[in-house]
């Protein structure tokens, strides 16, 4: 049996086929059918009925590996030079987008290690090296890495702090959301363009603040407050400084202990009125998060998860630890 450049599996799984087909093979020498030895060893019939060809042709030692039918043009040594070029960038090799095309990567290959390759082979490399073609998640272009890995070094720590001396590590974010449905498809007749009813006042919106609470040996809390636009033009269409201080009070009494409360640089975060009267609470501490980084925000895997319902996601903690663990901070207990 070979493998073209390696079939796409790692060397443990080839050996571990090489152990089905000797299985199949000492059977084989015994009479029984593909049927029942494809059952037994769960695999296709077909793959034992390819396996029983090959014995049949080449005898009992037919089943084993021969190794790759020919070797590929780029050693694991080169790939790994490679890669550390595909990790700079396009940018850096004269093109203006952030984004790698097999084309692109092609041309790399050739100016770096001059063998000739095809934009197939290109990707067949690429796959058999562990890489594959994937949305790339947007970051924004003001933030400060630096004040990021700060932030989740401090954050970790300020999270074995809330661990000893027996406080909640609360995380906190709100979204809005649009009371007009956003148009979809539907199935009409040809030539009937289907219509839809929905408000004329298409200004309505509903803004939800929610806080993910943790605590190490006590199970993971989430809470939340909605807030309804009521259609008055000179109304307020998100959460005010009170609406804050109100939810936090209620966060308070709920959890029944201090809080190390976690959220980004929103104006309202930072709104004079709000910051003196979280100065006078001796239970409550504030941190804010790096500029741009939602992505170390609890409360934004919420938001993912919101079609199963706020309420749905309450009475099951483990998804709300799990919005914990995409963000790879960790609470230990010291």
């Amino acid at each position: 049996m070979r493998y073209p450049q390696g079939g796409g599996l790692t060397a443990e799984r080839q050996q571990f086929r090489e152990r089905l087909r000797l299985q199949a093979a000492e059977r084989f020498a015994l009479g029984e059918a593909s049927a029942a030895i494809a059952k037994d060893l769960r695999v296709s019939v077909r793959s034992v009925q390819r396996w029983r060809q090959t014995w049949n042709e080449g005898g009992p030692r037919a089943p084993e590996s021969q190794g790759p039918a020919s070797l590929p043009r780029l050693s694991q040594k080169q790939f790994a030079q490679l890669e550390t070029e595909l990790a700079k960038g396009p940018a850096a090799h004269g093109w203006e987008d952030q984004r790698w095309t097999l084309s692109w990567m092609k041309t790399v290959i050739g100016r770096r290690f001059h063998p000739t390759y095809m934009i197939q082979g290109v990707r067949k490399l690429l796959v058999r090296n562990g890489w594959s073609c994937q949305v790339p998640a947007r970051r924004a272009m003001e933030r400060d890495d630096a004040a990021v890995r700060v932030g989740q070094g401090g954050m970790a720590l300020r999270g074995r702090l809330a661990a000893v001396s027996g406080v909640w590590l609360v995380f906190e974010d709100e979204a809005g959301f649009s009371m007009t449905p956003p148009q979809a498809k539907t199935w009409s007749q040809r030539g009937r363009t289907p219509v839809v009813r929905v408000r004329g006042r298409s200004r309505r919106r509903v803004s939800i603040a929610a806080l993910t609470c943790y605590k190490p040996g006590q199970r993971s809390r989430l809470i939340y407050r909605p807030r309804r636009d009521d259609g008055r033009r000179d109304g307020r269409k998100s959460f005010s400084w009170r609406d804050y201080r109100d939810l936090l009070i209620a966060a308070h009494q709920q959890l029944g202990g201090p809080i190390v409360l976690v959220w980004d640089n929103l104006n309202v975060h930072k709104a004079t009125d709000l910051r003196e009267w979280a100065a006078a609470q001796d239970w409550l501490t504030i941190h804010y998060l790096p500029p741009y980084t939602p992505d170390l925000n609890l409360v934004e895997g919420v938001w993912s998860l919101l079609r199963r319902g706020l309420r749905h996601i309450q009475y099951r903690s483990y998804l709300i630890d799990g919005c914990l663990a995409e963000t790879g901070l960790t609470i230990r207990p010291a």
